[in-house]
Formats: C-alpha cells, structure tokens, sequence
C-alpha cells in the first residue's frame, strides 16, 4: 500500500509543482484567472445584461451577496451539475450551483493538499474517511430534464437517483425556476464526492466508506452505523471532517453506547472500548492525520480533539467553502495559501476600498469577495481574513470569523436576518428580545421580556440548513427561553459587568459571540 500511496503522489506532483510556481507570481496568475472568468461570463446572460465586453469592464460588475443573484441560467453558460445546500442570510438555505469547472476547482485543490501531505507525512495504509455533515432529515430533492437525465455514475453512489416533479411547496420559488432541465440534489455525501470522477476512482481503494449513508435520515442509526463502521477499520490513518464537534459527536456516541457496538465487534476490537475512558489511540492506533476547521468558532473543539489524540497532527483545512475552495494548508508555508489559480481574489478593507491579493499588507484584516467558475462573480462570502506572512510572493490568510454578526459555534451560522424573520414569524410580545450562542453544551438561548415556549423557537430555528443538521447530529442542544419583564434592564447589567459601557451596549437580535450567562441572575435566583 506504501507504494501505491508514493505512486499516486508522483501523480500528484506536476500539480503541486505547478501551484508552487504560481504562488511565486500571483498577480500574474489571478489576472490569468481573471480573464478566464471575463470570458465566461461574456457568454452567459448574465454578463451581457451588464454590458461586459472585456477585461476592462470588470469594475463595472457589482459586487454581490446571494440573495442579490439572478437566476443561475443567467450566470454561467456551462451546464449546472447539481446545486449544494448551505445555510442562507435571511432565506433558510442556499443552493450553490456546481458545474465541471466547478468540482475541478475542488479537485486541482486537493491534489496541491494530498501532495503535500504525502511529503510530509508517513502514510502507511492510507486509509481515510472523509466526511461532511450528512443531509439527516432533510427532503432529497432532485429535479431533472427526465429526456436528458444522465444518472451520476460515482462509486460514492450506490443505486440511481431518481427524479420526481417538484413538489407543490417548491413551485414557484428559486428552487423551480432555477432548475428547469437540471439536477438539483443533496449529492455531496463526503468530500470526496466534491472531486472530479478521475480522482475518486483513484482514491476508492484507500476510502473508508458507509455503505448507503446518502440514504439515512434517522441521526441515531447515522451516529450508529457510522460509529461501528469506524470501530471496524483498524488501519484507519485519516480523518477529514468540517466542524470539529462532529467527531466529538461521534466519540461520545461510542462512549455512551459501547456495550450495543461491542456486541458486532470481533473480540480483538470490541476489548478496546472496555476501560473506563477509552483510549481512543489504542482504538486507532495508525491514525496520523485529523483534518478540520480550527479557526474562529472552532479553536476550542479543535484543541479538544487534541487533547484527545495527542499524538495524531490536527491540521486546519483553512478557508474551504460551499460555493469555492479558498485556502490550503501548506506545511512549507506555514500557513495557508489562497487557490489563487482557481480563484480570483478581492479584499475589502475597512474604508470599503478594494485590494487584489499581491496588494495586501500583513496584519491588516480584509472582508472577503471571490469570484469563481461556477457563475459567482464578485461574490461577497460574508468572511473576515487576516494577513499572517507572506509564502513566496503570496499572502497567507486566517480566518477570522463570520461578519455580519453571523454566529457560528459549530457551523450553524445562524444569521441575524433570518433570526431577526424568525421572531417576527413567532409575533412575540413585548420588546426586548436577544438570542445569545452558549457554549458547554453549545445551545442558543432567547432572552426576551415576552413569552414563548422554547419548543417552538427551537423547531423554527431549525429552519436554517445548518443550525437543522447540528441539532440533529447532537453538536447543538435544544435552543432554551429566558422570559424576565426587566430583561432589558438585566441584559445591560451583564453586558457592563463583561466590560462593556453604557453606551455601547446595544439591543442586538443575535449575539454573534458566545458568552457567559449568570443564570441565578437571569433567573431571580
């Protein structure tokens, strides 16, 4: 198997080489990139409504948020592959379209990763289960041209998809309109399901897989299954999952329900989870690599993991999106790089003006818009980024955080718009009314002078794509309810005795930090 895995790095490597020259000359390569994204958007309707001939009238383009975005017909004149669900501002979900150029992105990302991963750490089995959060619950639609439907041939895949009309609840929204003869499903199913068909069928050997997991709804028989197939994969060397907390999930399930996965185990296995605290090295020994988001919002279930795994490498997957891949960690770096030559890249500073990338300075924070080859031009991500150092001649970015007061604590990011639309649905009484992210249990608590049963706020909430998956997977406990007629007056006294002034503290419709409440406080204790 070592040699299969040095064999596919060597396939890897022209790639890898490629991406290093470019990172020496990024304003040569994003101007390259520009003008294959000016050439495509020529073609679509959408750029010729903006009257866009040429590399000149780029400027003229707006700069953009989804909800600002025309039909996706309009944005690219490649066919639309499927659309992928991300959680949305004030719409509950948004449905980024893919297209080849798209995934290809994603795949020339991750050959640059496996490349260098495979230089610097000693695989041996090469064994990884690559994972994102699963679509537990949720309704699979799949809309299709049925003359022209072309099922989706993956070894991720098992079965065919099958289409159906759209359902009465869909007609007439975005949804319908924007999917006329195309595909629209919950398709991604791991990560791997975001590369190109090539690269899949080359990693299919070394994939730990969960047979029909695109198929289970349940969060219980997920959190099982996925948990059993684990246990059973001795030779396990990777871990690439989004959201830190998802793992721990998954722990803690083994943990809670050892006896029941213990019963399937061979008896060499099943022994493992015998100890009080479960040595969770002893239960995967050649695990080396754990892959996952561990900035802003994630920092502490990231080090959680590493206390957890002291000798495994935690690395940050850096800036990986729903609608592009952004960054990539680079052990040279050290740091992570922009995908500079899939991506083009702008920078808003705090004065609103407009910077390319070989135009950063270190230490300076920027908002983030990228433009990319799925039909998002000038597309404002809603992320804030920090300039490290500079690799080469290209700045390495972190990730900050959300902007917009997005909250995020184990990737819901749940808005202030669609909270602020869910308590106007919820018609409360009285005036104050704060949501407030709480960690240990991670959970949101609604503060508010009014009633409302705390059932219904959490069902409501769950209307948001992802906030829906994290309750459901068990990252995030049940949204709770704080009802006092002197709120107001007690959420100025916490604020101020956290450091704040008077002044400055104002009636937020969703704290986008997590804090401490005093319950005793709160609750006349």
């Amino acid at each position: 198997m070592r040699l299969l895995i040095k064999g596919f790095g060597l396939l890897l490597a022209p790639i890898a080489w490629r991406f290093d020259r470019a990172l020496q000359n990024p304003q040569v390569v994003q101007a390259k990139v520009q003008q294959q994204l000016v050439d495509r958007l020529i073609q679509s309707e959408y750029g010729q409504s903006l009257d866009v001939k040429s590399y000149a009238d780029w400027d003229q383009l707006p700069i953009v948020t989804y909800d600002d975005l025309p039909s996706f017909d309009q944005l690219t004149s490649e066919p639309i592959l499927f659309y992928e669900r991300t959680s949305g501002s004030r719409g509950a979900v948004k449905r980024i379209p893919y297209t080849k150029s798209l995934r290809r992105s994603f795949s020339q990302m991750f050959c640059v990763w496996a490349y260098d991963l495979i230089q610097h750490v000693p695989f041996t089995t090469g064994k990884g289960y690559f994972c994102v959060s699963p679509k537990l619950g949720v309704i699979s639609e799949f809309i299709v041209d049925r003359v022209n439907y072309d099922p989706p041939k993956s070894p991720f895949l098992r079965g065919t998809l099958n289409p159906f009309p759209v359902p009465p609840f869909l007609r007439g929204a975005r949804g319908d309109r924007d999917c006329r003869n195309k595909r629209q499903s919950n398709a991604l199913q791991t990560d791997a399901d975001y590369l190109d068909r090539w690269l899949t069928w080359l990693l299919s050997p070394f994939l730990v897989t969960l047979p029909n997991a695109q198929t289970l709804q349940d969060p219980e028989e997920f959190k099982y299954k996925l948990s059993l197939r684990l246990l059973q994969e001795e030779k396990l060397e990777i871990i690439s999952i989004w959201n830190p907390s998802f793992l721990k999930v998954i722990l803690d399930y083994i943990s809670a329900n050892r006896s029941t996965l213990q019963s399937q185990l061979p008896t060499n296995r099943s022994q493992l989870l015998n100890q009080p605290e479960i040595l969770w090295q002893q239960v995967w020994p050649h695990l080396k690599l754990i892959s996952c988001w561990d900035a802003a919002g994630a920092v502490d279930q990231a080090n959680s993991l590493r206390s957890l795994f002291p000798h495994v490498l935690i690395q940050g997957k850096g800036l990986l999106a729903t609608e592009a891949p952004l960054t990539i960690p680079l052990f040279a770096a050290p740091g992570c790089v922009p995908v500079l030559d899939e991506v083009f890249f702008e920078f808003e500073d705090g004065a609103e003006k407009i910077w390319r990338l070989h135009e950063l300075q270190v230490g300076l924070e920027y908002q983030l818009i990228i433009s990319q080859k799925g039909g998002l031009y000038r597309y404002r991500m809603g992320d804030r980024v920090r300039v490290t150092h500079y690799y080469h001649q290209t700045p390495c970015l972190e990730f900050l955080g959300r902007s917009g007061g997005v909250s995020d604590m184990v990737g819901e990011k749940l808005n202030p718009d669609f909270v602020r639309d869910v308590l106007q649905e919820l018609q409360l009484a009285g005036g104050f009314k704060t949501l407030v992210p709480v960690r240990d249990p991670a959970h949101y608590v609604l503060l508010l002078d009014g009633e409302l049963d705390a059932a219904e706020l959490d069902k409501q909430l769950c209307r948001s794509y992802h906030y829906a998956q994290a309750r459901s997977l068990g990252q995030l406990q049940a949204a709770q309810v704080i009802s006092r007629s002197d709120m107001a007056e007690i959420w100025v006294k916490m604020r101020m005795q956290n450091g704040a002034r008077w002044g400055d503290v104002k009636d937020e419709i969703l704290v986008s930090q997590p804090i401490v409440l005093d319950l005793d406080r709160l609750l006349g204790n």
